[in-house]
């Protein structure tokens, strides 16, 4: 569909303008379950980057005859997209893939996905949280089937906060407070890292202080990357960083995985999936981590640090079974347990099901922790997820943009390149920009 006819179908139907969910209107297919004549099973093909997948797929297979899923695991992040954006024009596409909560609007809104109204729609409105149904649901359509909440924790070591006398920090004045403490007892240590490689954290941490990076006004997108929140949470942390009050490690990096190791990092920010990776890259420290809530600004809050959902790709031709299994994948405890099975890739991923945290908590191993149930934190901290978050529909590029200007600017910079990535990219989508 050329860019202009896409133009006047977003300006003649005003539910979906703003979101400019019409690209799958144009020539998609919402595919179907052609259950083999030949009396062989419906298979279906599966993409994710996710812990426990492969595990969870496998158990699928041994309890279904009717539909069998075909698991490939791809890379995460940018790369991973791509390659299921490629493979959507190639027309050789999977028939369910991952879909994180800020790409949903992206993903749809260029056509990748099929919309999922009646296939899954109303399981999203019986079995998940409005909150949380509001990252999947737009334009009055469902795009995607929630698999978990991401809500923001701390985690922290107990031995070295001991040794440092520092208590955990319940506001980020605190936090500031500890983080001058544990450097002038000793130069070579830190409270915690900040990296400049994450813009996913920043947003993250900007939802927290109430901002709104995107909202939608009538038909038109109204961005606000550089709002008061972002600005607020921007030179917060630029201040720490310049300071030399905590250090500025890539996320999970050699370099940031040793001075954990070493003691020279004492605590980090991560969100509820965070504790399963900790068992795999830092093995030799269990019994020595605990989390806690996030520092506030005052007011117990959270914002939703990453989270996944699933998606059926455009060009699916078993979309049917692809829901079922989806349906399966997200509502069944006995996915939660395979899932959790799988002891050489922990996952601590919190159901955006509230019936099957439950499942998973009785799952997972908790000796890491000294029996802490993180499950049980996590859930606490859905609560304080503060709500009208909205992802925008250009939103791996405003992350670029962000995560290039902070490197080179800091997050202050990073904020402001973003909400000039955000205003121009809705305008050569062919969106309608609030003014």
């Amino acid at each position: 569909m050329s860019r202009t006819s896409r133009s006047f179908r977003i300006a003649a139907v005003s539910s979906l303008a703003a979101l400019g969910l019409l690209a799958t209107a144009c020539g998609g297919d919402n595919g179907s379950t052609d259950a083999a004549s030949d009396g062989k099973p419906v298979t279906i093909n599966y993409w994710t980057w996710t812990l426990g997948a492969k595990a969870t797929a496998e158990e699928f297979n041994r309890t279904h005859k009717d539909i069998q899923v075909k698991f490939t695991e791809i890379p995460s992040s940018a790369e991973g997209y791509s390659k299921l954006a490629n493979a959507v024009k190639a027309g050789n596409a999977p028939d369910v893939a991952t879909i994180e909560y800020q790409m949903v609007p992206e993903f749809a809104s260029q056509g990748n996905l099929v919309d999922l109204t009646e296939l899954a729609g109303d399981t999203v409105k019986e079995k998940f949280p409005q909150p949380i149904q509001d990252l999947v649901n737009f334009g009055g359509r469902t795009w995607t089937v929630p698999f978990d909440a991401a809500p923001q924790l701390y985690y922290y070591r107990t031995d070295l906060f001991k040794k440092y006398g520092i208590e955990v920090p319940k506001t980020w004045d605190e936090f500031e407070t500890a983080a001058a403490k544990v450097k002038q007892q000793d130069k070579s240590v830190r409270l915690a890292s900040m990296p400049k490689s994450d813009p996913a954290l920043l947003a993250a941490l900007a939802w927290q202080a109430d901002s709104k990076w995107f909202s939608i006004k009538g038909e038109a997108w109204k961005p606000a990357v550089d709002d008061a929140g972002s600005k607020k949470v921007a030179a917060y942390w630029d201040g720490l960083i310049k300071n030399d009050l905590v250090q500025t490690f890539t996320g999970w990096s050699p370099e940031e995985t040793k001075a954990r190791i070493e003691g020279k990092t004492l605590s980090f920010l991560g969100a509820s999936w965070s504790a399963g990776g900790m068992k795999t890259s830092l093995p030799d420290l269990e019994g020595k981590w605990a989390a806690a809530p996030m520092p506030n600004w005052g007011t117990a809050a959270s914002g939703n640090y990453g989270g996944t959902s699933y998606g059926v790709l455009k060009g699916s031709k078993h979309a049917e079974a692809a829901a079922e299994f989806i349906k399966w994948v997200t509502t069944d405890g006995a996915a939660v347990k395979a899932r959790l099975s799988d002891k050489k890739s922990p996952s601590s991923a919190l159901p955006a099901n509230p019936e099957m945290r439950e499942v998973a908590a009785a799952q997972f191993d908790t000796a890491y922790f000294k029996g802490q149930d993180i499950y049980k934190l996590a859930s606490e901290q859905v609560d304080t997820i503060v709500p009208g978050w909205t992802w925008g529909p250009n939103q791996m590029d405003v992350y670029t943009a962000v995560q290039d200007a902070s490197a080179k600017s800091g997050f202050s910079g990073g904020v402001v390149a973003g909400q000039r990535k955000a205003e121009s990219g809705i305008e050569d989508r062919g969106l309608k920009l609030a003014k």
